[in-house]
């Protein structure tokens, strides 16, 4: 692999590691919904969801 791309799933970890600790995740644990699922468990999937398309994107350029 070569570094650039390990550069850049480095910086998504960090990322995660800052954007699920519990201080960012406390300022989503509010009541509401977005369709129908509460705000919390939304956060949470989405950024990890956004994770595995960066991790995609990034994987599918290394083996190009």
């Amino acid at each position: 692999m070569k570094k650039r791309h390990q550069q850049k799933l480095i910086i998504l970890s960090f990322g995660l590691f800052i954007f699920l600790n519990i201080p960012f995740v406390m300022i989503f644990n509010v009541d509401g919904a977005i369709f129908g699922i509460p705000i919390l468990y939304f956060y949470i999937f989405s950024i990890w969801l956004l994770a595995v398309i960066i991790s995609l994107i990034v994987l599918n350029k290394h083996y190009e």
